[in-house]
């Protein structure tokens, strides 16, 4: 069932959703392919659809998968991190943010392994060593085509976060999913689920004055 959101709403309500999975309902492949449908429509440098997309609904690889990814993300966040990377933040406004957003990240690397769907983007052959060009197109072809499934997914009543911890062990997921890892490198690794609740309002970020260049820098 679709939401039947406006454009700009969901472009500004897609949001990284890490606490509010629901790890009960199953996630159809219907609905799954509704959303790879639409990420293959993304653009594609040189039309090359160097392209894969990996979906599981199977609980016990969406589990050992899931496991990966929580152990990857706990031996990486400790204390430790988390007290000396909370200083360069900015504000204490800016700190008490990003303080929210790694408990939120710490909730999701415990349920991880409970979620019903995982979406995996990944990319034919592996970029180590490739030029900035080369690097690029990779990237900018498989992102966009990501980020179209997600939205896909958020108008469907779905959440989704992308998440890269995993691929320090990416080989490890390969294996449990099947992925050629000498042929194809896993870009990112994203929860799917059903959400609790559908009303998602736009993320706080800091004024576009800082970002935004018009007419040159």
């Amino acid at each position: 069932m679709k939401l039947e959101l406006g454009a700009d709403e969901v472009l500004s309500t897609t949001r990284s959703v890490r606490k509010r999975l629901d790890l009960e309902r199953a996630v159809g492949e219907d609905v799954l392919r509704e959303c790879l449908m639409l990420a293959l429509q993304a653009p594609t440098g040189s039309l090359r659809q160097d392209w894969h997309f990996v979906v599981s609904t199977d609980r016990e690889q969406c589990h050992e998968v899931g496991l990966i990814y929580q152990q990857v993300w706990m031996s990486m966040v400790t204390d430790d991190y988390l007290s000396s990377s909370v200083s360069h933040q900015g504000t204490e406004g800016d700190q008490e943010s990003w303080l929210n957003m790694m408990g939120s990240a710490r909730h999701l690397a415990n349920v991880f392994p409970d979620v019903p769907a995982i979406f995996v983007p990944c990319i034919s052959g592996r970029l180590d060593g490739a030029d900035a060009m080369t690097q690029a197109v990779k990237w900018g072809s498989i992102i966009q085509a990501a980020w179209s499934f997600m939205l896909a997914a958020r108008e469907r009543g779905l959440g989704t976060c992308w998440t890269t911890v995993h691929l320090q062990r990416e080989r490890d997921v390969a294996e449990v999913l099947g992925i050629p890892y000498d042929e194809v490198q896993q870009v990112a690794l994203s929860p799917i689920a059903y959400t609790d609740g559908t009303d998602f309002r736009p993320g706080r970020r800091k004024p576009d004055s800082k970002f935004v260049h018009i007419n040159g820098w």
